[in-house]
């Protein structure tokens, strides 16, 4: 240990805003005008070594405002920490920004203040991974089994998912990962598409980007649905037409329904074979999540992406209330919590189709998705990563696709830095975008 050791000297904030809503993309049945937006932050040292760590969490627009001031109030938090000791166990930084008591006040472990620990803590993992010149997906797969079950906090769920049933996990996952790394690096991993499906798009819009999706590889394309039923049934058969029957088409009611219209508006569909009915009502009815599944089966239930923690996951699993989980990376507290959600889900045997699209949440969730399938689950069967064909280009390790799968990112860290042209561009309100905009509305 140096006399000096490297410390966090600095952890910026950016209130980074895209006007998607200009054209409908990300419209759905509850989100008609979203402006995809990110809360981000930068973490600085005095290593010397030029290394940063990027996070942000994901918005659709003026929640920005609120997000960012979130996470300036973890700087404290961080500001003169030994770098080397953060790296070393990141897990310890999660357990301080979630154990803040007149900060966890606000939750407790939901909503705007743990979005903003998962956008820091996951900032840590970015530079961890980093400094160890690995991508994430790489260092989390390789590394030790009993140091992983160190980063997961199992308070309120150890009822279900015990240490030693997580270590136990983590070691057999490990069998065969030479061979299945070998494939990711050949294959990737596999992809959905939801560019198609946007609810303001018009119907010739939606032929065409299906079946661009097909051709591209793609086996599952995603249609939000749940505004109107005559819609979505002209939607759905428009779709069917353009993929044929041999893809998997998902539909997303973004939470619209409640529980007897939801599985009514679901069986009017069924004659499009839906493969899965992604978010049918609120993220925290476990029970009607599972009333739901009962009566759309065969129709899959999917949720998670507004999931607020891993104790709400773990109901979930515990009541049979879903067939496949989803993920999200910057959603709940970080890394360390989706480490927790994966190992639930390992346990009981359930699927993980991460949800992405968004700003970055495609470049970050990825990492995940591969590090269960290389030390956790071991397969790929029935599971896909959420892609959206937006904003990539701002980042500066932007996901890649080929055949309709997620090819391995290569560059240390966690994919999440974007350019500091786009951050200069679209920071809100007085980035050059948006400042140019402005004007013009005056």
């Amino acid at each position: 240990m140096s006399a000096n050791p490297a410390r966090v000297i600095s952890v910026d904030t950016h209130d980074i805003r895209f006007p998607t809503s200009r054209e409908l993309d990300g419209s759905d049945a509850m989100n008609p005008d979203p402006d995809y937006s990110a809360a981000y932050v930068v973490i600085r040292t005095d290593a010397g070594d030029g290394l940063e760590g990027h996070g942000f969490t994901f918005t659709i627009g003026r929640g920005n405002d609120v997000q960012v001031a979130a996470i300036g109030a973890l700087r404290p938090h961080l500001l003169g920490r030994s770098v080397e000791e953060l790296c070393a166990d990141p897990g310890s930084l999660n357990r301080d920004l979630i154990g803040d008591s007149q900060l966890r006040w606000l939750g407790p472990e939901k909503g705007v203040m743990h979005m903003a620990i998962g956008a820091v803590v996951n900032a840590v993992w970015d530079l961890t991974a980093k400094r160890a010149g690995r991508p994430l997906w790489r260092l989390l797969a390789h590394a030790d089994p009993e140091w992983l079950v160190s980063q997961v906090d199992f308070r309120y769920i150890a009822d279900a998912l015990t240490p030693e049933d997580a270590l136990a996990l983590l070691r057999d996952g490990r069998d065969g990962i030479a061979e299945r790394e070998a494939e990711l690096l050949e294959r990737g991993y596999p992809g959905y598409t939801t560019s198609p499906g946007w609810l303001g798009y018009s119907d010739e819009k939606l032929t065409r980007l299906a079946k661009e999706a097909v051709a591209e590889g793609f086996t599952q394309i995603k249609l939000k649905v749940g505004a109107d039923l005559a819609d979505d049934v002209r939607r759905l058969r428009t779709a069917r037409a353009a993929v044929g029957d041999g893809i998997r088409i998902a539909i997303d009611a973004n939470q619209r329904w409640n529980i007897g219209e939801g599985i009514e508006w679901v069986r009017a569909l069924a004659e499009f074979d839906p493969y899965w009915i992604e978010e049918p009502t609120s993220p925290d009815d476990i029970l009607g999540h599972a009333a739901v599944r009962a009566g759309v089966a065969p129709v899959k239930v999917a949720t998670g992406e507004h999931v607020q923690n891993r104790i709400v996951f773990k109901q979930l699993l515990q009541a049979g209330a879903l067939d496949v989980l989803q993920i999200d990376a910057a959603r709940v507290g970080g890394v360390n919590e989706n480490l927790a959600i994966l190992l639930l889900a390992a346990k009981f045997g359930v699927p993980v189709c991460p949800h992405a699209g968004g700003v970055g949440l495609c470049e970050l969730v990825q990492h995940l998705s591969m590090f269960d399938y290389l030390a956790l689950s071991g397969t790929t069967e029935n599971r896909v990563i959420e892609y959206v064909d937006h904003l990539h280009e701002h980042f500066t390790a932007p996901v890649v696709m080929r055949d309709g799968h997620y090819t391995a990112p290569l560059t240390p860290g966690f994919s999440a830095a974007m350019h500091p042209g786009s951050l200069a561009e679209y920071r809100y309100p007085d980035g050059t975008f948006w400042a140019a905009d402005l004007a013009d509305r005056e």
